[in-house]
Order: structure tokens, then sequence, then C-alpha cells
């Protein structure tokens, strides 16, 4: 057990100003003498785990672009996982754009071939079918119809 003046300076002491009495104690109590080696000895060990506070400051920081080509790493990890199968690469993507065009053309060259067989329903066929005996027996409802393909196909000369 420490004597109270061992206690009161033994911070003192490690901080290198303890008093003279605290001293002449130490020299002839040797079981305070041995607590306090053991204090000094703890207290160094203490003092060589002690982190400087720059020592943050020069750790070893990541090159520059580090981060970012963190970031598209995880990025595109993720997208090959999950895509997996339904992302075969920009190869297929070019077939699938290049069949897409092949069929709108062989769509399109179908409806103006079948566009050519209706040639015979303008509103000048209309007019040219027009029996001028049955004018005369048709109604009235079919009077305004028969003027309105009149001045729908009327051209200035």
């Amino acid at each position: 057990m420490m004597h109270d003046i061992v206690i009161d300076e033994l911070e003192r002491h490690l901080s290198g100003t303890a008093s003279r009495a605290f001293y002449d104690h130490l020299d002839v109590c040797d079981a305070c003498r041995n607590e306090v080696s053991q204090m000094e000895d703890l207290s160094l060990l203490l003092r060589e785990m002690r982190v400087p506070d720059n020592a943050f400051e020069r750790a070893a920081q990541p090159s520059p672009g580090f981060y970012n080509r963190l970031t598209w790493n995880i990025v595109d990890r993720q997208e090959k996982q999950s895509w997996g199968l339904f992302a075969p690469g920009a190869v297929f993507f070019r077939r699938v754009a290049f069949a897409s065009l092949l069929l709108l053309a062989g769509l399109g060259s179908f409806l103006v071939s079948r566009e050519a067989s209706f040639s015979g329903t303008d509103a000048a066929a209309i007019m040219a079918q027009q029996d001028p005996s049955a004018i005369q027996t048709r109604t009235d409802s079919s009077d305004r119809d028969r003027m309105l393909v009149t001045l729908a196909t009327y051209h200035d000369q």
C-alpha cells in the first residue's frame, strides 16, 4: 500500500515536478519505491503507445482518383451482377437494331405495293362512276353527297 505523500505527488513526479519530500520518502520506503518504479514503467509504455497529434495527417493518403475508381468499380460490378444474362453486350443490340431496320423496310415496301391496288378509290373515280340518269331519281341526301364530292374534286382550270 502506497503512502499518502506518494499518492499525492505521483502525478507531479511523472511530469517531473515532484517535491523534495517525495524523493526523501522513496529513499527510505522500499514498497513505495517499487510501486513508483512500476508506475514509471507503465507510464513509459503508455507514452510509447500514444498516437502523435499529426499522425492522422501523416497517414498514407490514397492516390488522386482512388475514390472515383472505387465507385465506378462498385457500380460496374453491381450492373454485371444484376443484369447477368439480360445484358449480352453491344454486339447483340446492334444486331437487334439492324434486324428492326430490315423489318421496317420490308413492311414499308409491302404497304407501298398494296396501296397501288386501291388506286380506284379517289374522288375522281367516284365522280366517274356517277350515273347521270340515276341522279334525277335520288333523294335530297344523295344530292348533298354528290355536291360534296363535286366540291372536293373541283380544280380551277
